[in-house]
């Protein structure tokens, strides 16, 4: 007899898009306390170095202080940046439920541009299944924002 595990369904939100900016630029954007401050939260802690740990803080919900905590995962100047994005407490459910996820922002160039692709991945289902859906409108206005900012446009 065969016992069969059932693995959770994990889910990503990918986020794909060209500006007419140098990788170099983009990447200042992303890894820019300040700049991060602009277009999604301002971190606290943060540097570009892999080990890094920092954290945002958002609105807190139920048994959950609002802190996001995150760990740098990998670093390849004007390339790759990844970290870890946890949250949320077990009392919770809907927003403010647990939540282990990474965010990797890949960079390329595109044209006499680049082209930004965020990946938020490991939202497990249905478990995370109202920041998945939040968090997947919330990062398209984010990348856009990161476009405008680089551009000076904010």
């Amino acid at each position: 007899m065969t016992d069969t595990v059932l693995q959770p369904d994990t889910q990503e939100i990918v986020v794909d898009e060209v500006f007419p900016h140098a990788p170099e630029t983009i990447w200042k954007t992303l890894t820019t306390a300040e700049l991060m401050g602009r277009w999604l939260m301002m971190p606290a802690g943060f540097e570009p170095i892999e080990g890094k740990r920092f954290t945002y803080q958002t609105t807190p919900a139920g048994d959950w202080d609002g802190t996001i905590h995150c760990q740098v995962l990998e670093v390849k100047p004007n390339e790759r940046l990844t970290y870890a994005w946890k949250g949320g407490h077990a009392g919770n459910t809907g927003y403010g439920s647990p939540l282990d996820t990474v965010v990797t922002f890949i960079l390329s160039r595109a044209g006499n541009g680049t082209r930004l692709r965020l990946v938020h991945s490991g939202f497990v289902l249905p478990k995370n299944e109202t920041a998945y859906r939040k968090m997947g409108e919330g990062w398209k206005k984010v990348v856009k924002n990161i476009g405008a900012l680089a551009g000076g446009e904010d």
